[in-house]
């Protein structure tokens, strides 16, 4: 389904995510097949190819409806407790405007300039520079800021972030990020559990099947005819299984194909239409470039944030375009202005603080000439009259003269005591 506006892209993004939950119950219905045939080589270790494959598809039939009601007992977890989740793997948590009034009140004139519904505001303490959004409907949409974006970002900036992230929620972008994560999640799950599954088969080399670590021994009385036929055809189920399993994996990562690259892009513009700012998304997405690493979070939750600076494989598939191409269509479409890559001060505060660090070398810096009778009051210590024979010689202490006498005839409080001194 194309979309060519906002109306379209966001009814696009409804069928998408429809589609999404529906390939989410393809995917367990998948590795529960994939189960089933290690599950059926740890039974009989002596069977043959088409018994397995119609051993684990009658044990499919069976499983359907416990698969299906797990699969719609995540989709009720994710629905209602995925932000939970979500704020547990990053370290979010609530904010009001009291907190933080800078960041509230921003947010707070973008949504009443476009009538849009206040969403819960989110600080993750990190030093990371990086924001998202979550939620499945407009009582949890939800944006979250991390510390570190507010102490390198000024107003302008910060509100060019916000408003992307708001542009993300009116697109209905979130919703089907957030459907993403279930369906990641959820394979990531059962993957690593049958993996833990196919971990624990040992191939017997008495018995000449597979079965489990704890039973391999119990086929040892097999006959030698029994091995060479069953044999190979526990090893060709055992493979046929884990492709299966690589396979749903892999699909659940083609699952963020869904999520169209160019969703970054229509939110930068629809930043740039909240704000009337493009220098300042430009500028924020400059200071962001290769600074928006969030420790310890998922991969499916760095596909959320506004930048994803993440690369391996397991990244192959990210939807983020690069921050050159998304600064270029801002210069290109809104008339912005590319400063090229910033420095931050922490950046520069680090390479100072290293330097000290480093001991230094060299000849020593000279020598103060000593204090003479001329050099100012700090650098000299005021000697004290021992005697007062001449009642007409003036004061050692009131020669530099640099203050006015005051009511009781005393220049200033740091008088030394005299004679003629403060009383």
């Amino acid at each position: 389904m194309a979309a060519y506006g906002l109306y379209t892209h966001i009814a696009s993004n409804k069928f998408r995510s429809m589609l999404l939950l529906a390939g989410l119950f393809l995917l367990i219905y998948v590795l529960v097949y994939a189960g089933a045939l290690l599950a059926e080589v740890v039974i009989n270790g002596n069977g043959t190819v088409q018994y397995y494959l119609a051993a684990a598809l009658n044990d499919l039939i069976k499983a359907l409806p416990f698969a299906t009601i797990g699969a719609v007992a995540w989709i009720v977890i994710a629905y209602f407790f995925h932000q939970t989740i979500i704020d547990a793997v990053t370290g979010g948590g609530d904010v009001t405007r009291q907190q933080q009034p800078r960041l509230y009140n921003l947010l707070e004139n973008l949504c009443i300039s476009r009538g849009i519904p206040m969403p819960k505001l989110k600080i993750m303490d990190s030093n990371a520079l990086n924001a998202f959004a979550t939620g499945l409907n407009p009582r949890q949409y939800s944006i979250t800021v991390t510390s570190g974006l507010l102490r390198a970002l000024d107003d302008h900036e910060i509100e060019s972030v916000l408003g992307h992230e708001l542009t993300h929620i009116r697109n209905g972008d979130v919703q089907l990020m957030v459907v993403a994560v279930i369906i990641a999640g959820a394979v990531g799950f059962f993957g690593e559990l049958f993996f833990r599954m196919f971990t624990n088969l040992s191939w017997n080399s008495g018995g000449g099947g597979w079965s489990s670590s704890s039973s391999s021994s119990s086929s040892s009385s097999s006959s030698s005819s029994d091995r060479k036929s069953s044999g190979g055809g526990a090893v060709v189920i055992v493979i046929v299984a884990v492709v299966l399993i690589l396979l749903a994996w892999l699909l659940s990562q083609v699952v963020k194909l869904a999520l169209s690259r160019s969703r970054e892009l229509l939110a930068d513009a629809g930043s740039v239409e909240l704000t009337k700012n493009p220098d300042a998304m430009i500028s924020a997405l400059r200071k962001i470039e290769g600074r928006g690493e969030l420790p310890g979070a998922t991969s499916a939750v760095m596909e959320l944030c506004v930048d994803n600076p993440r690369e391996g494989f397991a990244d192959l598939f990210a939807t983020h375009p690069s921050v050159e191409s998304r600064v270029r269509a801002l210069v290109q479409y809104a008339g912005g202005h590319d400063p090229g890559p910033l420095a931050l001060p922490t950046d520069s505060a680090n390479v100072t603080d290293d330097r000290d660090t480093e001991p230094r070398q060299g000849p020593a810096p000279p020598q103060l000439p000593p204090a003479g009778p001329w050099s100012p009051r700090s650098e000299q210590v005021t000697p004290v009259p021992q005697a007062a024979s001449d009642p007409s010689a003036p004061n050692t202490a009131d020669i530099d003269g640099d203050s006015a006498p005051g009511a009781n005839g005393a220049r200033g409080s740091d008088r030394v005591g005299g004679p003629w001194g403060r009383r």
